[in-house]
């Protein structure tokens, strides 16, 4: 009696499979979660500039910015809690459930601007759930100083 041949992979050719496939996810991922960290910082840096046009248009119509804090869940807890959460967007992100960053808006720490109404530096405080320990918290004033907290020493990092 003849015997047939049976088809199908054998147990070598599997392990070649997860091998190549272990090996191009272990490449894969790494510069996969790069890319969502540099998106996430780009949402930062455009709600900053957003928000710093609102601090202006504010200051015009007020003479004086308006400086407060905002927690996770985008209520303002600190300052003039109306006037904040009517007038600004207070996280940067896709949604106010989970966002990339929180908005909050101080006075500036230089010694040469001693109050809120001269200048004014917003924040855009990372969201503990995603942490970027590079760039860290992006910072912007009114005056056109532009930072971050992170443990990177390239500037370009944070703001390109």
């Amino acid at each position: 009696m003849k015997q047939k041949y049976m088809h199908g992979f054998t147990l070598v050719e599997l392990m070649i499979t997860v091998a190549i496939v272990g090996i191009l996810t272990a490449i894969a991922y790494p510069v996969y979660a790069a890319s969502i960290l540099k998106g996430k910082r780009a949402q930062g840096r455009t709600a900053l500039v957003e928000f710093l046009q609102q601090q202006e248009r504010y200051m015009t119509q007020r003479n004086t910015y308006l400086a407060f804090t905002s927690a996770i869940n985008g209520t303002v807890i600190s300052s003039n809690p109306t006037s904040a959460a009517t007038t600004f967007k207070l996280y940067a992100g896709d949604n106010s459930s989970n966002p990339a960053y929180i908005l909050s808006a101080e006075r500036c720490t230089a010694a040469a601007t001693p109050t809120i109404a001269e200048c004014v530096r917003v924040v855009a405080n990372q969201n503990p759930a995603g942490r970027d320990p590079e760039a860290g918290d992006l910072r912007m004033t009114s005056t056109g100083t532009k930072d971050c907290t992170g443990t990177t020493t390239t500037p370009s990092i944070c703001w390109p």
